[in-house]
This record gives C-alpha cells, structure tokens and sequence, in this order.
C-alpha cells in the first residue's frame, strides 16, 4: 500500500476542504457499490437498522447509559467484544464476525491495507460536520483522500511522577529514558507495554540525537530503529512495570511502588482527586515534556463484511453526536471528537448521566479544544516499510515492532 507522508513533527495535518453536504435520503444502506456519493465502495443511503451490531471496542467506549439509548432510539441491539490491544482488534475484524471497531492508529491502517474495512461515506454521519477540525482528514484514517473511519476521540501520553520521590521537577523524557538519570529510580519506572512505545524513544532521539536524522517517530530506518531499540533495553534495567491497565498503574502509583513514568491524562486526574503527591509537567508545557509526546486518536471504522450496515453507520452518527460523545469522554478519560460535546449544558448532562461530579473545566483539562496542544503530539500509526519519502522501502513494519519489543522485554 502506498501512502502520503504523515504530517510532520508540530505541523497539523491538512483540513478537509469543506463543510460536509446534507444528509441524504433515508432509505436502504448497501446499494450499490459503484454509486457511493463521491467515496468508493461507502454506500449512499442509511436505511433502518438490522436489529444488531457486533462491536469491537476499547473497554468503556461502548456502555450506559449511551449504549442503552442508542439501542432504544435505533433497535440495534449492541453485541460488544471489548478488546485490550490493537493487534487483537486487528485479528479479531479479520475474523468476519463483526460490523465495526474502535481502531488506533496502530491498528487502523493494518485494517485498510487488508481490506479488512471499507470507505465511509462522510456525508451519512451528519455529526461528523461539528468534529473539531484538526481530527479530520488525518493519515491514520484517511488514504489517497478517502476516509476509513470517524473520529472518536483523543488523548497523550503524558510524564508523571511523584512529586514526593521525584526532583527536581522534570520537564523531558530523559528521567526515564537517559541511563545517567533514570538509574536513580530503578525499578521505580512505569512504562507503557507496547510496541508502539518504541516510538516514545524515537521522539526522545529526535531531539537529542539529530544526527539520526528522525522526522516521523513512526517512519524509522534501520539505524534510526536500532537506536530506538537500544536506548529501550537500557531502559529495561530501571523499569519497575510495564503497564497495559490504566486501574493497575494507578494502584502502583498510589502505593508508591513506581515514581514515574509515561501514563494517561485519565490516570493523572484519578490520583489527583485522591490527593495522591502526583505531578506532571505544569499548564504551560500542557502535560507534554519539552520534547513532545506520542498519543492516540481512535477511529470508528465499518468492516468490509459487515452484515448490520445501517446499525453501524447509525453507531458512527450516534457516537459523536454531543451528548454521547461528551458522555463516553468523562467516562473514558478523554478529549471528545465532536465539538459541541464541550458546550457547558452538554457537559454537565453527561456528567449527571455518568453519575459523575459536574466538571466544566473537563476540555480545558484534556485540551479537546487546544491545537497547539496536540500539534505536540505524534498519533499513533502503522509502521509500515514504505518511509513515505524519498528513502523508500527501507523502514521497519510493524511485524518487526513487535518482534523487537518482544526482545526488549526480554
């Protein structure tokens, strides 16, 4: 599969062009394939639902009271499979067995490449007109100019520490990836248990080592990769655990059995309410060290075997609309896709619904509206062979990713 260049470091990616058109005539999803609306192989119409839909989601991204309301407003009854990784959503779409998933950007473009989800067509999610302007048209979803997914919502993966054990205060990555500081908390240090991690360490090199030449953390050649890869099993020696639980780092946080580490802004605010001695790079770097931060935009994305299509694309809609989306980011621990979901009035209803404190502040807190903030931020990707420039096919796939993450873990 051949692809454009993602956006470069600090650089948002290019804004869709216009305003979505009206919705089309409510009829009979499906159709013909030829005739799409403007994207190859979406259909051009919804029509009424198939009374199910099989769900492969992220745990807390489908349930009440959303899930419930959606079933009652559409009849489509939600047959949920949460899934833990992105390799196991991939393996699991590829089963046939399901209309949609919540992809990362770790998984989405697998999912293209293999045919595994098709086109959406824009114009049926009336909502996704109000999602903030920055989420649309990225290179994780998005291919040769043809959307594969609607966005969900967005997060970073953030330094924290404990102010208690930690200091002086750091602003860089390098308290737990420099070797001359991070042994000082050995066996202190939480990191995330991922292949895509590999990427944190690319974004560390690309700002203390540019003679690697890193541009894109995710588009790394062999020396780029191998230097990566290296400064990661230094790293092993002073890693106390690698987490893949949100519920567990906090446990391991609030028992001070790690001090520091890369963590979600979901984790941060939940030791934070418990008055737990947690810090994080102050509101003027946004939670984000000096050199950056990988993070996560996740994508609602229809398989190319779907057998409840018009229940999916009234998923899609549903989701993002304010209400939902505003409900499922409090819950989650996330900036919301859709604009409108950070209106005042839209907040505080999600909350309540949530049984949650009323939180205005809540986008301010995750930057859901704040473009500088995330043009710190490297989504998540495939790696892929393609570099996606002149280099060519010299750059190391996500297969090999995962077989050196396996090896650094030892």
């Amino acid at each position: 599969m051949s692809r454009s260049r993602a956006h470069p470091a600090w650089v948002p990616a290019a804004i869709v062009a216009g305003l979505l058109a009206t919705m089309l005539v409510i009829a009979g999803c499906g159709g013909d394939d030829d005739d799409s609306g403007g994207t190859s192989g979406a259909p051009t119409e919804v029509g009424a639902g198939e009374g199910q839909l099989n769900l492969i989601a992220w745990p807390g991204y489908v349930a009440d009271p959303w899930q419930s309301d959606f079933e009652q407003q559409t009849g489509c009854k939600i047959n949920l499979k949460e899934a833990g990784t992105s390799s196991e959503m991939v393996d699991l779409m590829r089963s046939g067995q399901y209309d949609g998933v919540s992809a990362s950007g770790n998984a989405s473009l697998r999912l293209v490449a293999g045919d595994d989800v098709d086109p959406v067509n824009l114009d049926l999610v009336p909502n996704y007109e109000t999602i903030f302007e920055d989420l649309k048209n990225q290179p994780y979803n998005t291919v040769d100019g043809t959307p594969y997914g609607i966005p969900h919502g967005r997060g970073a993966n953030l330094l924290m520490w404990n102010s208690d054990e930690v200091t002086p205060a750091p602003t860089s990555w390098g308290v737990i990836l420099d070797p001359n500081q991070a042994s000082k908390y050995q066996g202190k240090i939480s990191v995330y248990d991922d292949s895509v991690y590999i990427a944190d360490a690319a974004v560390y090199l690309k700002a203390h080592n540019p003679d690697l030449g890193i541009d894109n953390p995710y588009e790394l050649d062999e020396e780029q990769f191998n230097a990566a890869v290296d400064l990661l099993k230094q790293q092993k020696a002073n890693v106390g655990e690698y987490w893949a639980d949100a519920a567990k780092q906090i446990q391991s946080f609030a028992n001070s059995d790690v001090v520091v580490g890369t963590t979600w802004q979901y984790q941060y605010f939940s030791l934070l309410a418990e008055k737990a001695p947690i810090e994080a790079p102050g509101p003027n770097q946004g939670f984000v060290p000096e050199e950056g931060a990988t993070g996560w935009s996740d994508t609602w994305m229809i398989s190319s075997e779907a057998k409840h299509p018009n229940c999916m694309y009234r998923w899609m809609d549903f989701i993002i609309s304010p209400l939902a989306n505003a409900e499922v980011a409090q819950y989650f621990g996330e900036a919301p896709a859709q604009s409108k979901s950070c209106e005042a009035d839209t907040l505080a209803q999600a909350a309540k619904a949530d049984e949650l404190p009323p939180d205005p502040q809540f986008c301010t807190n995750y930057h859901a509206d704040d473009p500088a903030f995330w043009d710190k931020v490297y989504y998540w990707i495939t790696p892929l062979a393609d570099c996606g420039d002149d280099r060519g096919e010299v750059c190391k796939d996500n297969n090999e990713w995962d077989a050196a993450w396996t090896e650094i873990k030892g």
